[in-house]
């Protein structure tokens, strides 16, 4: 087991399956506590049972990021049940329907921004005066290349991971004398359930994104889950405001 998060009490949200699991998994094996979060009750409880399985500590607590309750019951959960907060991943997010901008319907642009981007800026409303009340942590933000380029047929998502970064940025000038740091990472093309949704598992169209990474492969979960760690470490103390690409050069092109 790590040592670089031991003590800190982190949340995960989106950590039933892909990058936040392996984020809650790496998490725990560097010694933090850790709040599973997901809407998905059963891969939810499957991932925090694994962590304790495996010597680690962790709890499952419910939470649709989109609904604002069910985010501050997230939070309340957390430090009624471990005392504290000193840190979590925003991770949920959705990739929403495919299509050119003309032809984002209502449905996707809401729930993608409602869940992307909303959901983040609700999830550090209440987890700030927590964090605060600590001493001090870190938050780290997902966002995406996405929200460092433009990507057709994914408008909504595009705008929702840039808008992350902004947030990002403005949440870290706000609180950076509170001892409280804020960044982001933005993952390239990382092997997720959610790639599989986008390309259809199609050979073709899997090697078409293949091709977008100089480092000719596509990420894994755990490699994300690396850069976040890092970022909620104290190893990161001086690093706030960062939008951390971790792209196998996608965006140095």
């Amino acid at each position: 087991m790590g040592t670089e998060l031991t003590g800190k009490v982190i949340i995960v949200t989106g950590a039933a399956t892909g990058i936040g699991k392996s984020a809650a998994e790496c998490f725990a094996e560097s010694g933090a506590k850790v709040v599973v979060s997901d809407i998905d009750v059963v891969r939810g409880n499957e991932v925090s049972n694994g962590i304790g399985d495996a010597g680690g500590d962790a709890i499952f607590v419910e939470a649709d990021v989109a609904d604002d309750s069910a985010v501050k019951n997230l939070v309340n959960r957390t430090v009624d049940h471990y005392g504290a907060l000193d840190g979590a991943f925003n991770n949920a997010g959705i990739e929403g329907a495919m299509g050119a901008t003309h032809e984002c319907t209502m449905e996707t642009w809401d729930r993608t921004m409602a869940i992307n981007l909303k959901g983040v800026w609700q999830c550090m409303r209440h987890q700030i005066p927590a964090i605060i009340e600590r001493g001090g942590g870190s938050i780290v933000n997902m966002s995406s290349v996405a929200g460092l380029i433009g990507f057709p047929g994914l408008p909504a998502y595009v705008a929702s991971k840039h808008a992350v970064l902004g947030l990002t940025k403005t949440a870290a000038l706000e609180y950076a004398t509170q001892n409280i740091r804020v960044n982001a990472v933005c993952p390239g093309v990382i092997h997720t359930e959610m790639i599989d949704r986008i390309t259809q598992k199609d050979p073709e169209t899997e090697a078409g994104f293949i091709a977008y990474e100089p480092i000719g492969r596509m990420g894994t979960p755990e490699e994300i889950a690396e850069a976040a760690k890092w970022l909620l470490s104290d190893a990161s103390s001086f690093v706030t405001g960062s939008c951390l690409p971790v792209d196998g050069g996608f965006v140095a092109q």
